[in-house]
Protein backbone atom coordinates (compact mmCIF):
# COMPACT_ATOMS: atom_id res chain seq x y z
CA UNK A 1 0.00 0.00 0.00
CA UNK A 2 1.43 3.37 -1.12
CA UNK A 3 0.88 5.94 1.64
CA UNK A 4 2.19 8.97 -0.31
CA UNK A 5 -1.07 9.71 -2.26
CA UNK A 6 -3.16 9.36 0.91
CA UNK A 7 -0.84 11.63 2.91
CA UNK A 8 -0.74 14.15 0.05
CA UNK A 9 -4.52 14.22 -0.14
CA UNK A 10 -5.16 14.55 3.61
CA UNK A 11 -2.37 17.00 4.42
CA UNK A 12 -3.01 19.28 1.44
CA UNK A 13 -6.74 19.36 2.18
CA UNK A 14 -6.18 20.20 5.88
CA UNK A 15 -3.59 22.89 5.05
CA UNK A 16 -5.85 24.51 2.42
CA UNK A 17 -8.81 24.56 4.81
CA UNK A 18 -6.58 25.98 7.54
CA UNK A 19 -5.55 28.78 5.17
CA UNK A 20 -9.20 29.69 4.71
CA UNK A 21 -9.54 28.33 1.16
CA UNK A 22 -13.20 27.65 0.23
CA UNK A 23 -14.12 23.98 0.69
CA UNK A 24 -14.81 23.33 -3.02
CA UNK A 25 -11.42 24.72 -4.09
CA UNK A 26 -9.66 22.87 -1.26
CA UNK A 27 -11.15 19.60 -2.54
CA UNK A 28 -10.25 20.29 -6.19
CA UNK A 29 -6.68 21.44 -5.45
CA UNK A 30 -5.93 18.54 -3.08
CA UNK A 31 -7.28 16.13 -5.73
CA UNK A 32 -4.95 17.68 -8.30
CA UNK A 33 -1.93 17.47 -5.97
CA UNK A 34 -2.74 13.80 -5.29
CA UNK A 35 -2.80 13.07 -9.03
CA UNK A 36 0.48 14.92 -9.56
CA UNK A 37 2.14 12.36 -7.27
CA UNK A 38 1.39 9.59 -9.79
CA UNK A 39 1.10 11.14 -13.28
CA UNK A 40 2.60 14.10 -15.24
CA UNK A 41 1.15 17.60 -14.86
CA UNK A 42 -0.82 17.87 -18.14
CA UNK A 43 -2.78 14.60 -17.75
CA UNK A 44 -3.39 15.44 -14.07
CA UNK A 45 -4.83 18.89 -14.85
CA UNK A 46 -6.89 17.46 -17.71
CA UNK A 47 -8.24 14.55 -15.68
CA UNK A 48 -9.31 16.67 -12.70
CA UNK A 49 -10.99 19.34 -14.86
CA UNK A 50 -12.78 16.66 -16.91
CA UNK A 51 -14.04 14.91 -13.77
CA UNK A 52 -15.43 18.18 -12.38
CA UNK A 53 -17.43 18.64 -15.59
CA UNK A 54 -18.44 14.98 -15.92
CA UNK A 55 -19.49 14.87 -12.27
CA UNK A 56 -22.28 17.34 -13.02
CA UNK A 57 -23.47 15.49 -16.14
CA UNK A 58 -26.34 13.64 -14.45
CA UNK A 59 -30.09 13.86 -15.01
CA UNK A 60 -30.74 13.15 -11.31
CA UNK A 61 -28.77 16.27 -10.32
CA UNK A 62 -31.32 18.45 -12.12
CA UNK A 63 -33.58 17.89 -9.13
CA UNK A 64 -31.25 19.88 -6.87
CA UNK A 65 -31.66 23.38 -8.41
CA UNK A 66 -35.42 22.83 -8.61
CA UNK A 67 -35.70 21.72 -4.97
CA UNK A 68 -33.44 24.64 -3.93
CA UNK A 69 -35.76 27.05 -5.78
CA UNK A 70 -38.91 25.48 -4.33
CA UNK A 71 -37.35 25.74 -0.84
CA UNK A 72 -36.58 29.43 -1.41
CA UNK A 73 -40.13 30.05 -2.64
CA UNK A 74 -41.56 28.32 0.44
CA UNK A 75 -39.26 30.18 2.79
CA UNK A 76 -40.45 33.52 1.36
CA UNK A 77 -44.03 32.38 0.72
CA UNK A 78 -45.46 32.44 4.25
CA UNK A 79 -45.43 28.68 4.70
CA UNK A 80 -43.29 28.79 7.87
CA UNK A 81 -45.83 30.99 9.70
CA UNK A 82 -48.67 28.57 8.95
CA UNK A 83 -46.67 25.51 9.98
CA UNK A 84 -45.67 27.18 13.27
CA UNK A 85 -49.30 28.11 13.99
CA UNK A 86 -50.34 24.47 13.44
CA UNK A 87 -47.48 23.12 15.60
CA UNK A 88 -48.38 25.59 18.36
CA UNK A 89 -51.89 24.16 18.69
CA UNK A 90 -50.46 20.62 18.99
CA UNK A 91 -47.72 21.01 21.60
CA UNK A 92 -47.82 24.61 22.84
CA UNK A 93 -49.19 23.65 26.28
CA UNK A 94 -46.53 20.98 27.00
CA UNK A 95 -43.34 21.65 29.04
CA UNK A 96 -40.96 23.52 26.77
CA UNK A 97 -43.87 24.19 24.42
CA UNK A 98 -42.11 26.77 22.23
CA UNK A 99 -39.05 24.52 21.90
CA UNK A 100 -41.31 21.64 20.85
CA UNK A 101 -43.06 23.95 18.38
CA UNK A 102 -39.64 24.79 16.94
CA UNK A 103 -38.77 21.10 16.51
CA UNK A 104 -42.08 20.07 14.92
CA UNK A 105 -42.12 23.15 12.67
CA UNK A 106 -38.52 22.46 11.62
CA UNK A 107 -39.41 18.85 10.77
CA UNK A 108 -42.39 20.01 8.68
CA UNK A 109 -40.48 22.89 7.08
CA UNK A 110 -37.44 20.74 6.38
CA UNK A 111 -39.65 18.04 4.89
CA UNK A 112 -41.35 20.54 2.60
CA UNK A 113 -38.35 22.73 1.71
CA UNK A 114 -35.66 20.01 1.92
CA UNK A 115 -33.12 22.46 3.35
CA UNK A 116 -31.67 22.64 6.87
CA UNK A 117 -30.41 26.17 6.24
CA UNK A 118 -33.87 27.38 5.15
CA UNK A 119 -35.46 25.73 8.16
CA UNK A 120 -32.93 27.17 10.65
CA UNK A 121 -33.27 30.61 9.12
CA UNK A 122 -37.09 30.62 9.08
CA UNK A 123 -37.62 29.06 12.53
CA UNK A 124 -34.89 31.11 14.19
CA UNK A 125 -36.21 34.39 12.79
CA UNK A 126 -39.84 33.72 13.76
CA UNK A 127 -39.61 31.67 16.98
CA UNK A 128 -36.33 33.01 18.42
CA UNK A 129 -37.72 36.39 19.59
CA UNK A 130 -40.94 34.72 20.80
CA UNK A 131 -38.95 32.23 22.92
CA UNK A 132 -36.91 35.06 24.46
CA UNK A 133 -40.10 36.97 25.25
CA UNK A 134 -41.42 33.91 27.14
CA UNK A 135 -38.26 33.67 29.27
CA UNK A 136 -36.29 31.04 27.30
CA UNK A 137 -32.56 31.73 27.06
CA UNK A 138 -31.49 32.65 23.54
CA UNK A 139 -28.75 29.99 23.72
CA UNK A 140 -31.25 27.21 24.43
CA UNK A 141 -33.50 28.50 21.64
CA UNK A 142 -30.56 28.55 19.23
CA UNK A 143 -29.48 25.01 20.24
CA UNK A 144 -32.98 23.62 19.66
CA UNK A 145 -33.26 25.43 16.32
CA UNK A 146 -29.84 24.24 15.11
CA UNK A 147 -30.34 20.55 15.88
CA UNK A 148 -33.99 20.32 14.79
CA UNK A 149 -33.25 21.99 11.43
CA UNK A 150 -31.19 18.96 10.36
CA UNK A 151 -34.14 16.52 10.69
CA UNK A 152 -35.46 17.81 7.36
CA UNK A 153 -32.43 16.31 5.62
CA UNK A 154 -33.70 12.85 6.54
CA UNK A 155 -37.39 13.54 5.94
CA UNK A 156 -37.96 13.82 2.17
CA UNK A 157 -37.74 15.49 -0.25
CA UNK A 158 -34.05 15.90 0.53
CA UNK A 159 -31.31 17.05 -1.85
CA UNK A 160 -28.63 15.16 0.06
CA UNK A 161 -30.44 11.85 -0.43
CA UNK A 162 -30.34 12.53 -4.19
CA UNK A 163 -26.59 13.18 -3.92
CA UNK A 164 -26.15 9.89 -2.01
CA UNK A 165 -28.10 8.04 -4.73
CA UNK A 166 -25.63 9.40 -7.29
CA UNK A 167 -22.57 8.56 -5.15
CA UNK A 168 -23.80 5.03 -4.39
CA UNK A 169 -24.09 4.18 -8.06
CA UNK A 170 -27.86 4.10 -8.28
CA UNK A 171 -29.59 3.44 -4.96
CA UNK A 172 -33.30 4.09 -5.54
CA UNK A 173 -34.21 7.72 -4.75
CA UNK A 174 -37.81 6.68 -4.00
CA UNK A 175 -36.57 4.01 -1.54
CA UNK A 176 -34.20 6.50 0.10
CA UNK A 177 -36.99 9.06 0.46
CA UNK A 178 -39.27 6.55 2.18
CA UNK A 179 -36.40 5.21 4.30
CA UNK A 180 -35.82 8.66 5.78
CA UNK A 181 -39.27 9.14 7.32
CA UNK A 182 -39.05 6.99 10.46
CA UNK A 183 -35.39 7.91 11.29
CA UNK A 184 -36.19 11.62 10.80
CA UNK A 185 -39.29 11.47 13.00
CA UNK A 186 -37.45 9.34 15.60
CA UNK A 187 -34.60 11.87 15.78
CA UNK A 188 -37.10 14.70 16.16
CA UNK A 189 -38.91 12.79 18.93
CA UNK A 190 -35.67 12.32 20.91
CA UNK A 191 -34.88 16.04 20.52
CA UNK A 192 -38.38 16.85 21.82
CA UNK A 193 -37.90 14.64 24.89
CA UNK A 194 -34.57 16.30 25.76
CA UNK A 195 -35.93 19.82 25.10
CA UNK A 196 -38.97 19.14 27.30
CA UNK A 197 -36.83 17.81 30.19
CA UNK A 198 -34.42 20.77 29.92
CA UNK A 199 -37.32 23.27 29.87
CA UNK A 200 -38.97 21.63 32.88
CA UNK A 201 -35.71 21.74 34.86
CA UNK A 202 -35.24 25.42 33.99
CA UNK A 203 -38.85 26.23 34.89
CA UNK A 204 -39.85 27.77 31.56
CA UNK A 205 -43.55 28.67 31.58
CA UNK A 206 -46.23 26.61 29.82
CA UNK A 207 -48.33 27.89 26.95
CA UNK A 208 -52.12 27.92 26.68
CA UNK A 209 -53.92 24.70 25.75
CA UNK A 210 -55.59 24.91 22.32
CA UNK A 211 -59.15 23.85 21.68
CA UNK A 212 -60.08 21.20 19.10
CA UNK A 213 -61.56 24.00 16.99
CA UNK A 214 -58.19 25.85 16.93
CA UNK A 215 -56.31 22.67 16.04
CA UNK A 216 -58.68 21.96 13.14
CA UNK A 217 -58.56 25.57 11.93
CA UNK A 218 -54.73 25.78 11.89
CA UNK A 219 -54.52 22.33 10.30
CA UNK A 220 -56.69 23.40 7.38
CA UNK A 221 -54.69 26.63 7.07
CA UNK A 222 -51.45 24.60 6.84
CA UNK A 223 -53.01 21.84 4.71
CA UNK A 224 -52.12 23.30 1.27
CA UNK A 225 -48.45 23.40 2.37
CA UNK A 226 -48.56 19.88 3.81
CA UNK A 227 -50.33 18.59 0.70
CA UNK A 228 -47.17 19.24 -1.30
CA UNK A 229 -45.56 16.29 0.51
CA UNK A 230 -48.32 14.01 -0.78
CA UNK A 231 -47.99 15.37 -4.31
CA UNK A 232 -44.18 15.12 -4.50
CA UNK A 233 -43.48 11.94 -2.51
CA UNK A 234 -46.68 10.21 -3.63
CA UNK A 235 -45.83 10.89 -7.27
CA UNK A 236 -42.29 9.53 -6.90
CA UNK A 237 -43.27 6.40 -4.95
CA UNK A 238 -46.18 5.57 -7.26
CA UNK A 239 -43.95 5.99 -10.31
CA UNK A 240 -46.02 8.81 -11.84
CA UNK A 241 -42.89 10.94 -12.17
CA UNK A 242 -39.17 10.84 -11.35
CA UNK A 243 -37.48 12.81 -8.55
CA UNK A 244 -36.31 15.36 -11.12
CA UNK A 245 -39.83 15.84 -12.49
CA UNK A 246 -41.16 16.00 -8.93
CA UNK A 247 -38.75 18.84 -8.14
CA UNK A 248 -40.11 20.88 -11.06
CA UNK A 249 -43.67 20.22 -9.87
CA UNK A 250 -42.60 21.36 -6.37
CA UNK A 251 -41.43 24.68 -7.84
CA UNK A 252 -44.74 25.23 -9.67
CA UNK A 253 -46.79 24.23 -6.62
CA UNK A 254 -44.84 26.45 -4.19
CA UNK A 255 -44.98 29.40 -6.64
CA UNK A 256 -48.76 29.13 -6.98
CA UNK A 257 -49.10 28.75 -3.19
CA UNK A 258 -46.95 31.85 -2.61
CA UNK A 259 -49.17 33.91 -4.92
CA UNK A 260 -52.34 32.53 -3.26
CA UNK A 261 -50.98 33.47 0.19
CA UNK A 262 -50.03 36.90 -1.27
CA UNK A 263 -46.54 36.56 0.22
CA UNK A 264 -44.83 36.42 -3.19
CA UNK A 265 -45.29 38.84 -6.10
CA UNK A 266 -43.51 39.55 -9.38
CA UNK A 267 -41.28 42.17 -7.71
CA UNK A 268 -39.90 39.57 -5.26
CA UNK A 269 -39.29 36.87 -7.88
CA UNK A 270 -35.96 38.19 -9.27
CA UNK A 271 -34.37 38.20 -5.80
CA UNK A 272 -35.74 34.72 -5.04
CA UNK A 273 -34.30 33.41 -8.32
CA UNK A 274 -30.97 35.12 -7.61
CA UNK A 275 -30.72 33.66 -4.09
CA UNK A 276 -31.58 30.14 -5.27
CA UNK A 277 -29.09 30.44 -8.15
CA UNK A 278 -26.31 31.42 -5.74
CA UNK A 279 -27.11 28.44 -3.47
CA UNK A 280 -27.28 26.08 -6.46
CA UNK A 281 -23.93 27.34 -7.79
CA UNK A 282 -22.21 26.61 -4.47
CA UNK A 283 -23.77 23.13 -4.23
CA UNK A 284 -22.91 22.25 -7.84
CA UNK A 285 -19.30 23.41 -7.49
CA UNK A 286 -19.00 21.26 -4.36
CA UNK A 287 -20.44 18.27 -6.24
CA UNK A 288 -18.12 18.72 -9.24
CA UNK A 289 -15.02 19.13 -7.05
CA UNK A 290 -16.03 16.19 -4.86
CA UNK A 291 -16.49 13.97 -7.91
CA UNK A 292 -12.93 14.82 -8.98
CA UNK A 293 -11.68 13.78 -5.53
CA UNK A 294 -13.71 10.55 -5.68
CA UNK A 295 -12.08 9.79 -9.04
CA UNK A 296 -8.60 10.59 -7.69
CA UNK A 297 -9.24 8.27 -4.73
CA UNK A 298 -10.38 5.52 -7.07
CA UNK A 299 -7.39 6.00 -9.40
CA UNK A 300 -5.01 5.58 -6.47
CA UNK A 301 -6.97 2.51 -5.19
CA UNK A 302 -7.44 4.28 -1.85
CA UNK A 303 -11.02 2.97 -1.24
CA UNK A 304 -9.89 -0.63 -1.80
CA UNK A 305 -6.88 -0.15 0.50
CA UNK A 306 -9.04 1.36 3.26
CA UNK A 307 -11.62 -1.41 2.81
CA UNK A 308 -8.94 -4.10 3.15
CA UNK A 309 -7.40 -2.41 6.19
CA UNK A 310 -10.76 -1.95 7.93
CA UNK A 311 -11.90 -5.53 7.31
CA UNK A 312 -8.49 -6.74 8.51
CA UNK A 313 -9.21 -5.06 11.85
CA UNK A 314 -12.53 -6.87 12.21
CA UNK A 315 -15.15 -8.60 10.09
CA UNK A 316 -17.73 -8.21 12.86
CA UNK A 317 -20.63 -6.13 11.54
CA UNK A 318 -21.23 -4.37 14.88
CA UNK A 319 -17.57 -3.36 15.29
CA UNK A 320 -17.19 -2.21 11.66
CA UNK A 321 -20.32 -0.03 11.95
CA UNK A 322 -19.00 1.50 15.19
CA UNK A 323 -15.71 2.36 13.45
CA UNK A 324 -17.47 3.80 10.39
CA UNK A 325 -19.85 5.84 12.56
CA UNK A 326 -16.94 7.29 14.54
CA UNK A 327 -15.08 8.13 11.32
CA UNK A 328 -18.16 9.79 9.80
CA UNK A 329 -18.80 11.79 12.98
CA UNK A 330 -15.18 12.98 12.81
CA UNK A 331 -15.46 13.76 9.09
CA UNK A 332 -18.66 15.75 9.70
CA UNK A 333 -16.81 18.08 12.06
CA UNK A 334 -14.40 19.20 9.32
CA UNK A 335 -16.27 18.71 6.04
CA UNK A 336 -19.55 19.92 4.61
CA UNK A 337 -22.23 17.31 3.96
CA UNK A 338 -22.28 17.21 0.14
CA UNK A 339 -18.55 16.58 -0.44
CA UNK A 340 -18.46 14.15 2.51
CA UNK A 341 -21.23 12.03 0.94
CA UNK A 342 -19.61 12.07 -2.51
CA UNK A 343 -16.11 11.27 -1.23
CA UNK A 344 -16.80 8.72 1.51
CA UNK A 345 -19.71 6.78 0.00
CA UNK A 346 -17.41 5.01 -2.53
CA UNK A 347 -15.00 4.23 0.33
CA UNK A 348 -17.43 2.84 2.91
CA UNK A 349 -20.26 1.42 0.79
CA UNK A 350 -18.25 -1.57 -0.58
CA UNK A 351 -17.26 -2.44 3.00
CA UNK A 352 -20.79 -2.45 4.40
CA UNK A 353 -22.29 -4.27 1.40
CA UNK A 354 -19.74 -7.06 1.95
CA UNK A 355 -21.16 -7.36 5.46
CA UNK A 356 -24.72 -7.61 4.12
CA UNK A 357 -25.89 -4.06 4.93
CA UNK A 358 -28.40 -2.59 2.49
CA UNK A 359 -27.13 0.54 0.61
CA UNK A 360 -30.39 2.36 1.42
CA UNK A 361 -29.97 1.66 5.15
CA UNK A 362 -26.34 2.78 5.02
CA UNK A 363 -27.38 6.00 3.25
CA UNK A 364 -29.62 6.94 6.18
CA UNK A 365 -26.83 6.10 8.67
CA UNK A 366 -24.40 8.28 6.75
CA UNK A 367 -26.77 11.25 6.43
CA UNK A 368 -27.65 11.23 10.15
CA UNK A 369 -23.95 11.12 11.06
CA UNK A 370 -23.27 14.13 8.86
CA UNK A 371 -26.37 15.95 10.18
CA UNK A 372 -24.65 15.95 13.57
CA UNK A 373 -21.59 17.44 11.86
CA UNK A 374 -23.70 20.36 10.57
CA UNK A 375 -24.23 21.37 14.20
CA UNK A 376 -20.53 21.32 15.17
CA UNK A 377 -17.68 23.78 14.53
CA UNK A 378 -15.54 24.54 12.55
CA UNK A 379 -17.58 23.78 9.38
CA UNK A 380 -21.09 23.47 10.86
CA UNK A 381 -23.05 25.63 8.44
CA UNK A 382 -26.36 25.22 10.30
CA UNK A 383 -24.59 26.04 13.59
CA UNK A 384 -23.36 29.35 12.17
CA UNK A 385 -26.78 30.25 10.76
CA UNK A 386 -28.54 29.42 14.05
CA UNK A 387 -26.02 31.32 16.17
CA UNK A 388 -26.08 34.31 13.80
CA UNK A 389 -29.87 34.59 13.84
CA UNK A 390 -29.99 34.24 17.65
CA UNK A 391 -27.28 36.93 17.97
CA UNK A 392 -25.22 34.86 20.39
CA UNK A 393 -21.88 33.00 20.26
CA UNK A 394 -20.88 29.38 19.66
CA UNK A 395 -19.23 29.19 23.11
CA UNK A 396 -22.51 30.04 24.85
CA UNK A 397 -24.58 27.62 22.73
CA UNK A 398 -22.34 24.59 23.40
CA UNK A 399 -23.79 23.80 26.86
CA UNK A 400 -27.46 23.45 25.77
CA UNK A 401 -26.29 21.73 22.56
CA UNK A 402 -24.62 18.82 24.38
CA UNK A 403 -27.79 17.02 25.63
CA UNK A 404 -29.35 17.49 22.19
CA UNK A 405 -26.24 15.91 20.64
CA UNK A 406 -26.72 12.95 22.99
CA UNK A 407 -30.32 12.61 21.73
CA UNK A 408 -29.09 12.53 18.11
CA UNK A 409 -26.39 9.96 18.99
CA UNK A 410 -28.99 7.69 20.63
CA UNK A 411 -31.16 7.98 17.50
CA UNK A 412 -28.09 7.17 15.36
CA UNK A 413 -27.37 4.06 17.47
CA UNK A 414 -30.95 2.76 17.08
CA UNK A 415 -31.04 3.49 13.34
CA UNK A 416 -27.65 1.81 12.82
CA UNK A 417 -28.47 -1.44 14.62
CA UNK A 418 -32.18 -1.73 13.84
CA UNK A 419 -32.25 -1.61 10.02
CA UNK A 420 -36.02 -2.19 9.91
CA UNK A 421 -36.45 1.42 11.11
CA UNK A 422 -35.07 2.52 7.73
CA UNK A 423 -36.14 -0.37 5.50
CA UNK A 424 -39.70 -1.10 6.66
CA UNK A 425 -41.42 1.59 4.54
CA UNK A 426 -39.43 0.93 1.31
CA UNK A 427 -40.20 -2.80 1.68
CA UNK A 428 -43.87 -2.05 2.38
CA UNK A 429 -44.08 -0.19 -0.94
CA UNK A 430 -42.04 -2.94 -2.67
CA UNK A 431 -39.14 -0.63 -3.53
CA UNK A 432 -36.52 -3.05 -2.13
Amino acid sequence: MDYIPILTLILSFIVLLGMGTPVAWSIAISSLLTMLVSIPALPAFTAVSQRIGAGLDSFALLAIPFFVLSGELMNKGGIAHRLIAFAKTLVGALPGGLALINIISAMLMGAIAGSAMASASAMGSILGPEMEKDGYSKEFGAAVNITSATTGLLIPPSNILIVYSLASGGASIAALFLAGYIPGILTGAFLMIVASIWAKRKGYKLGNRSSIKEVVKTFFTALPSLFMLIVVIGGIVSGIFTATEASAIAVLYSLILGFIYKEINFKKLPQILLDSSATTAVVMLLIGASMSMSWALSYENIPQDISTALLALSDNKIMVLIIINLLLLFVGIFMDMTPAVLIFTPIFLPIVTKLGIDPVHFGIIMILNLCIGLCTPPVGSVLFVGVGIAKTTIEKVVKPLLPLFVAMIIALFLITYFPQLSLWLPKLFELL
